[in-house]
């Protein structure tokens, strides 16, 4: 860890996190005009938020911060791949990482990674159908659009609370906290695909006030003591391609998980690269 991440992340070890995050919960949920114009024209400027891709421009229209961060894009500003056995990107942003499970573990960044079993809330047999699977890790900053959408269409089977910490996923700390994303609280959603299970898994940050799914509402808060379980034997949600599956209030990170010889990144699908929803990161090996 060099001197500027420990100057980032270590003070986040001692920071109450979910009592700041409940904080930022109320302010970016108030509905106080002045002060959510104050804080959506303070972030459109710091950030540069593209407002042109927006279905609403007009700020006073949106009834809170948190109702600016996850605004609606115009239809054409995400054009959905329409290539042949294509995995498209779940959601705009950075790619953290990309790459192969190996011996169960997905890499973090130079020296730390994480097991696949942890990720997913301690089950083996949930992290089975992934073993030297392929993994991918994209980090959504404050400028993107925090909505997640399907790679490929599927069809849910299970999902997953797991309560844990809320360090942030900015790139400092996760250079420095070892299994960052298998610490943080999470919602793991767990889909059979045309390529096999499919794991998306939403992990929580500092001031994430909220992760959300389109067929269970909020997941998180409340917080809980242990690991939550949903199963959908029964007439499960079956979600299109490009379809939208859940939301970030606030931004963080999403983890797509598919099992060996499954899918293919593209070569250009990378650490450091940006991404846009929509397009074609890999292809369903067939």
């Amino acid at each position: 860890m060099n001197f500027k991440d420990a100057l980032t992340t270590l003070p986040q070890y001692i920071l109450p996190q979910h009592t700041l995050s409940k904080l930022m919960s109320t302010i970016t949920h108030s509905e106080n005009k002045a002060l959510k114009n104050w804080c959506i024209t303070t972030i459109i400027k710091h950030y540069g938020v593209n407002m042109d891709e927006a279905q609403e421009q007009n700020l006073d229209a949106f009834k809170s911060f948190n109702h600016f961060f996850t605004r609606e894009l115009k239809p054409e500003a995400r054009p959905l791949t329409t290539e042949k056995n294509a995995v498209a990107c779940p959601a705009d942003g950075s790619v953290s990482q990309a790459g192969n499970i190996t011996d169960g573990k997905i890499f973090q960044a130079k020296g730390m990674s994480f097991s696949t079993v942890d990720l997913l809330g301690g089950d083996a047999e949930r992290a089975k159908p992934f073993e030297d699977g392929v993994f991918t890790t994209i980090y959504l900053s404050p400028k993107d659009y925090h909505r997640l959408h399907m790679p490929l269409t599927g069809t849910l089977k299970e999902m997953v609370h797991i309560p844990g910490k809320l360090f942030s996923v900015n790139t400092a700390t996760t250079r420095s906290v070892p299994g960052l994303f298998a610490r943080n609280e999470r919602v793991a959603a767990i889909f059979d695909t045309e390529a096999g299970p499919m794991a998306l898994v939403l992990v929580g940050a500092i001031f994430v006030s909220s992760i959300e799914t389109v067929w269970h509402g909020v997941v998180t808060p409340p917080s809980a003591p242990s690991v939550g379980t949903w199963y959908y034997p029964k007439n499960p949600p079956t979600l299109k391609m490009g379809e939208e599956m859940g939301r970030f209030n606030m931004g963080s990170t999403v983890i797509v998980l598919f099992g060996k010889n499954k899918v293919q990144w593209e070569s250009e699908f990378k650490a450091d690269q940006l991404v846009k929803l929509g397009k074609m990161v890999g292809k369903v090996l067939v």
